[in-house]
C-alpha cells in the first residue's frame, strides 16, 4: 500500500499497518544487507586472504557455554620450551638405488713412501653423491630365431612369438605404463608429453597416446571390477565427487561431468573412483548397489534415497561444518569462535585415541565418554543462537546445516572403526583436482571412464606405498596371460612382482 509522504493519514489503525510494513521492510533489508555482506566477506577472504583453515595459535580460546572441559596441565618447565631442531646433515642414500663406482688411485708419488718403500693397497674410502640421468627411450629387440632340419630343406620353424599388450604395437609395456603414471600420478597432459618426447626425437602424436591408454584400461578393467567388488564388502566406505569438464561434440562448450570416489575401509582398502556423465543420484545407487554398512558423505540429497533403504546409514563430516562456522567469522567472529572451540574439543579426542594407539572398541569408548558431553552442550548452543542468527547469514546457514545434519555428526560415536570426517574422501580427491589444472577436461563420456580405472590403480598404488610405474608395467605384462579366476593376486595390496627389475623404471 502507497501512502502520500506529506499527508499522513489520521487513522490509528492505518498508521500502525504503515508502521509495520515499514518495520518489516527494515528487517528484511537488514538481512539482505547481511547477507551481501558475508558473501562479499567470503569472496574477500577467497581472493586475498590465507586459504588455511587453520587457526592462530596464539589466540586465546574461548570458554564453553557451559562445555565440560578437564583442567588445564600444567606448563612446561623453561627447558621443554626450546624448540627441538633438527639434526644437520644429509641423509643416507636409498639403498635400491643402483650404484656405479667410480675409483681413483693413487699417483706415482703418492705411491712412493719417503723411505723410498712402494705403498700397498690396505683398504679404501668410500663417499656417495646423488646423481641424474635423464629418463631415455631404448629399442627393444624381439628375435625370434629359425630352425630348419638338415634333412628336410624345406621345413623351417620360427620361434613363437611372445604375447604383446597391443598386437604389432609399437609401445612396449614400460612406455605404456610410463605414459599412463605420467597424466594420472604426475598430472602432465598428452599435449606436453607429446614435447617431452620430441625432446628425445621421438615423434608421438597424442591421439596416438590417447589411443594407448584406451587399450590400458580396458585392459585393466578387470582388476577395478574386482576392487569395486571388495570396497562394497566393507564396513565403512568414505565416497565424495568433483566435477571434472567434458569435450561433448553436441555444444560449442563443455559440459560437466562427475568423478566420485569410495575409499574402502583397512579390511578392504582399495581406492576405486567412478565416471558419471552429471551428479544425478542414480550414479551412487548405482554403484553402491547391495552395500550395506556406513557411508561418509557429504551433505548431497542424492544419498537419500541410499539411506531411505535403512540398509545404509548416513555418516556426515565435521570438517564440513567446521569450515562453514570458519568462513562465519568474518562477520560474526565470537558465536564462530565458540563453535569453532567445541570442534576442537572433538577432534583432541581423536588426536588423543591415536596417541594412545588405541583399538576401535576402545577408541570408541573414550568417543562417548568424553566426546559425548562436548556434543550434548554443543547441540545446546546451536539450538540457543539458532533464536539469534539471522538464518541468512554467513552464521546461521552454518549453524542451519549443522542442525540438519547432527543425527549423521554424532553416529561416528556408534563404532570406533567410522571416522570423524570424510577427510580421507577428500585427499583422495587431490589427485584429480591437481591434474585437472593441466589436462583441463576430458575428451568424452568414455575418457572420463577411462580416467576412473587408471586413478584408481594409482591412488590404490600410494595407499600401499606402491610405486605406480612399476606396478603397472608388471601387470601390463602379466594381464593377458592371468588367469581370470586369480586376478585378485595383481590388486596393489597383494602384487609381487614377477621380477625384481621391474621395480624400477629403466634408465
Amino acid at each position: 500500500m502507497k501512502f502520500d509522504t506529506k499527508q499522513l493519514p489520521n487513522d490509528m489503525v492505518l498508521l500502525q499497518k504503515m508502521v509495520r510494513e515499514l518495520l518489516d521492510a527494515y528487517q528484511n533489508q537488514g538481512a539482505r544487507l547481511k547477507e551481501v555482506e558475508d558473501r562479499l566477506a567470503a569472496l574477500q577472504r577467497m581472493t586475498y586472504g590465507r586459504k588455511s583453515e587453520q587457526l592462530d595459535p596464539s589466540q586465546q580460546r574461548l570458554a564453553f557455554d557451559g562445555a565440560s572441559q578437564e583442567p588445564a596441565p600444567p606448563p612446561p618447565p623453561p627447558a621443554a620450551l626450546a624448540p627441538q631442531r633438527k639434526g644437520h646433515g644429509r641423509g643416507k642414500l636409498p639403498a635400491h638405488l643402483p650404484r656405479e663406482r667410480t675409483e681413483h688411485t693413487a699417483s706415482d708419488d703418492q705411491l712412493r713412501c719417503p723411505c723410498g718403500t712402494l705403498r700397498h693397497k690396505i683398504g679404501e674410502e668410500t663417499s656417495e653423491r646423488l646423481d641424474y640421468r635423464p629418463a631415455s627411450f631404448y629399442v627393444r629387440q624381439v628375435v625370434r630365431f629359425k630352425y630348419a632340419c638338415a634333412d628336410c630343406k624345406d621345413a623351417i620353424v620360427t620361434a613363437e612369438a611372445p604375447g604383446e599388450v597391443i598386437d604389432k604395437g609399437l609401445p612396449g609395456t614400460g612406455l605404456l605404463a610410463h605414459v599412463a603414471v605420467s597424466k594420472y600420478a604426475d598430472h602432465l597432459p598428452l599435449a606436453r608429453l607429446e614435447k617431452i618426447f620430441g625432446r628425445s626425437g621421438v615423434r608421438l602424436s597424442r591421439s596416438t597416446m590417447c589411443g594407448w591408454i584406451e587399450t590400458t584400461a580396458s585392459l585393466l578393467e578387470p582388476l577395478v571390477t574386482a576392487m569395486r567388488h571388495e570396497v562394497l564388502q566393507s564396513f565403512h566406505i568414505h565416497t565424495d565427487d568433483t566435477p571434472v569438464p567434458v569435450l561433448d561434440e553436441t555444444l560449442d562448450r563443455t559440459r560437466t561431468g562427475r568423478l566420485w570416489v569410495y575409499v574402502g575401509d583397512l579390511e578392504h582398502p582399495h581406492v576405486v573412483f567412478d565416471y558419471t556423465p552429471n551428479r544425478k543420484r542414480d550414479g551412487a545407487v548405482q554403484f553402491l548397489g547391495d552395500f550395506s554398512g556406513y557411508l561418509q558423505a557429504d551433505a548431497y540429497a542424492g544419498y537419500d534415497a541410499i539411506y531411505a533403504g535403512r540398509r545404509v546409514h548416513g555418516v556426515a563430516c565435521w570438517a564440513h561444518a567446521r569450515r562453514k562456522f570458519f568462513d562465519a567469522q568474518t562477520s560474526d567472529k565470537v558465536p564462530a569462535q565458540t563453535a569453532l572451540d567445541y570442534i576442537r574439543a572433538l577432534y583432541d579426542v581423536e588426536d588423543a585415541a591415536v596417541e594412545q594407539e588405541l583399538t576401535p572398541a576402545a577408541r570408541g569408548a573414550l568417543r562417548r565418554s568424553r566426546a559425548g558431553p562436548v556434543l550434548a552442550d554443543l547441540r545446546g548452543w546451536l539450538d540457543r543462537e539458532r533464536v539469534r542468527a539471522l538464518p541468512k547469514s554467513a552464521l546461521g546457514l552454518a549453524i542451519g546445516y549443522a542442525l540438519n545434519q547432527w543425527q549423521d555428526l554424532v553416529r561416528y560415536l556408534d563404532d570406533g572403526r567410522l571416522a570423524i570426517d570424510n577427510n580421507e574422501a577428500e585427499r583422495q580427491l587431490r589427485h584429480v583436482a591437481v591434474g585437472r589444472k593441466n589436462w583441463t577436461f576430458a575428451g568424452s563420456d568414455d575418457g572420463g571412464r577411462r580416467a576412473a580405472i587408471l586413478y584408481s590403480l594409482i591412488a590404490t598404488c600410494k595407499r600401499h606405498d606402491v610405486e605406480p610405474f612399476a606396478y603397472l608395467r608388471d601387470v601390463l605384462e602379466r594381464i593377458s596371460t592371468h588367469p581370470a579366476s586369480a586376478v585378485r593376486d595383481l590388486l596393489p595390496d597383494r602384487w609381487a612382482p614377477a621380477d625384481a627389475a621391474t621395480l624400477t623404471p629403466a634408465s
